[in-house]
């Protein structure tokens, strides 16, 4: 087994992790060399309900490092965002003050800053580095500070935007995306309320369980890129997912039903973190396809997309990730007479936690009608990027399937 793998992975340079550890940043930069920052954010951080941002600037100033910030952050980040919030940035200081760039927040404010990064050292529109592989060299150094315990942005090659033409997302992707340093506070996803943990923690579920079923490095086509953002499951990969796991299932509904329990935000910490390593390096395939389509469709957040379709792909998987699926219900704490039953069990299982932690388990809950399903099939299928790592190949038939059942709630005998 071990024999045929071939990894290829890319990991931040330094990872800060622990209850209030956040603090330990600025005299790393300060040794590093890094004197000018850009903070990119949203205005919750900086507004009157919390303290992060504000802490942060003084964090930076004790260690002699000037800050401006950028509170612009949003949802979804589009393209036109990104010009706007570099352009802001230039309005603010020349593109020569910066010597590094700081994103707070979710997902989106990280790949936002990703973008920034990237346009503040080259210039050009966002448009310009589309794709894999289009970056001209590195941009400025990143340091990511997630304050949710999901998207795992704060590792991955990938910048994620919805285009200003077709209101679909697109990628920019180059291993030199990925943050240089990356700090993982439990502290700050203590605010989170209920919808977000929820969201953020089945996307982290999400990219475990995907990541640990998707095709094996052996098989992954590369398309001759001698730098692969993503490669295929590994060894590694694998025991990264599998503790991540674990942990999502046993964190996960105590971090939403009693979101000051520090234990549990840990848990989830520690979760996102090792399903970030190993998606950030496996890749995932026809939950994420799919979860883009409806998105585009219902404007649903992220992390429900996902979550309506996890339990359906991994049906769909059954009977040809038999073992895997049947060793995710072990580290989920189940039992079972067999192989099969305990692959069964460990997919409704998966349900029930989309429906305990509030998430629709049907497309016909997001709005969705019949008429939307030839749709969703074919621009999940369109994502072609994530679609070529599914198992099974041709995936045509099987996201037809995955998407009725998905719509009627069906899953498998």
């Amino acid at each position: 087994m071990f024999s045929s793998d071939k990894v290829f992975m890319a990991m931040p340079s330094r990872i800060i992790f622990g209850s209030g550890e956040r603090v330990a940043m600025p005299p790393l930069l300060k040794k590093l060399g890094y004197r000018n920052a850009l903070v990119v954010t949203d205005k919750f951080f900086t507004g009157p309900t919390s303290t992060i941002i504000s802490d942060l600037v003084a964090g930076l100033a004790r260690a002699g490092i000037a800050s401006i910030v950028f509170d612009g952050g949003l949802p979804d980040p589009s393209v036109s965002l990104c010009v706007s919030a570099r352009q802001w940035a230039l309005d603010h200081a020349s593109a020569e003050s910066f010597d590094h760039v700081i994103a707070v927040g979710g997902g989106s404010n990280i790949d936002l800053a990703k973008v920034i990064s990237v346009t503040l050292k080259y210039g050009g529109h966002p448009e310009d580095y589309i794709g894999e592989g289009r970056l001209p060299g590195k941009p400025l150094p990143l340091v990511a500070i997630p304050t949710t315990s999901g998207a795992g942005s704060e590792l991955t090659p990938g910048a994620i935007l919805v285009s200003d033409r077709a209101a679909t997302k697109v990628a920019l992707m180059d291993n030199d995306l990925r943050p240089d340093i990356v700090v993982i506070d439990p502290d700050l996803t203590l605010s989170c309320p209920p919808k977000v943990t929820a969201d953020a923690g089945i996307d982290a579920l999400t990219h475990a369980i995907e990541s640990y079923l998707t095709c094996d490095s052996e098989y992954f086509d590369r398309g001759g890129n001698p730098d692969p953002g993503y490669s295929g499951r590994n060894h590694i990969t694998k025991l990264m997912a599998g503790e991540a796991i674990r942990l999502c299932f046993a964190h996960l509904s105590p971090a939403y039903e009693i979101g000051s329990d520090l234990e549990a935000r840990t848990g989830m910490a520690y979760g996102s973190l090792l399903a970030a390593f190993s998606y950030a390096s496996a890749g995932l395939n026809a939950v994420h396809a799919l979860a883009y389509a409806l998105a585009n469709l219902t404007h649903a957040t992220h992390g429900s997309t996902n979550a309506v379709f996890l339990p359906y792909v991994m049906d769909a998987l059954r009977h040809v990730r038999s073992a895997d699926i049947a060793a995710i219900g072990r580290l989920a704490g189940l039992t079972g007479a067999d192989e099969a039953d305990l692959a069964r069990r460990v997919v409704a299982h998966t349900r029930d936690l989309v429906h305990a932690v509030g998430i629709p388990t049907t497309l016909r809950q997001f709005g969705v009608q019949e008429y939307d399903l030839a749709a969703l099939v074919e621009n999940g299928l369109g994502v072609t990027r994530l679609t070529k790592a599914f198992p099974i190949q041709p995936a045509a038939n099987a996201y037809r399937t995955i998407v009725q059942n998905a719509f009627d709630g069906t899953l498998g005998d």
